[in-house]
């Protein structure tokens, strides 16, 4: 299945920082903006998580849930919650799943050594689950207030 503007997107069922359940089904009827990020306590995914913790009230007050997704534990997730000061839901995919569902487990390059990882990816998911607008390759700088501006322009139509 490829993820394209105007699909469907992909259905995940993963488990949020406290262990929960969480749905792209129960979601229905909220705008989403689903990202997917390498790793926990890490720099630049650091930065992005505490870019979208600030922005959380703009993106509630546009009806928007925030979820992040990386293929760490629900342990490590709780650790990066605690430590950042995290306001939204994080998302285990250990399995990576839905990271592949959304084809955004790609071949790496760093240092000279080759690896498959998480692409920084986000997926703008509109009321009736279908896919607004994609981010790949996200530049962590300013990405949240570019995905809010999105979702503002696409609220407009």
């Amino acid at each position: 299945m490829s993820v394209e503007i105007g699909k469907s997107a992909p259905q995940f069922s993963l488990k949020n920082q406290d262990g929960i359940e969480i749905s792209l089904k129960d979601l229905k009827g909220r705008w989403i903006v689903l990202y997917f990020y390498p790793k926990d306590n890490t720099p630049g995914c650091t930065i992005e998580a505490c870019d979208f913790s600030a922005a959380l009230p703009n993106f509630r007050e546009l009806d928007a849930v925030i979820l992040g997704v990386s293929p760490d534990s629900v342990k490590s997730h709780q650790n990066f919650i605690q430590k950042q000061n995290i306001t939204f839901t994080l998302l285990s995919d250990e399995e990576k799943e839905t990271i592949k569902s959304y084809d955004i487990w790609k071949l790496k390059k760093n240092y000279g050594k080759e690896y498959m990882g998480v692409e920084r990816s986000t997926f703008l998911i509109d009321t009736e689950g279908k896919i607004a607008k994609i981010w790949r390759k996200v530049s962590v700088s300013g990405h949240s207030e570019e995905v809010k501006q999105a979702l503002l322009d696409l609220q407009k139509r």
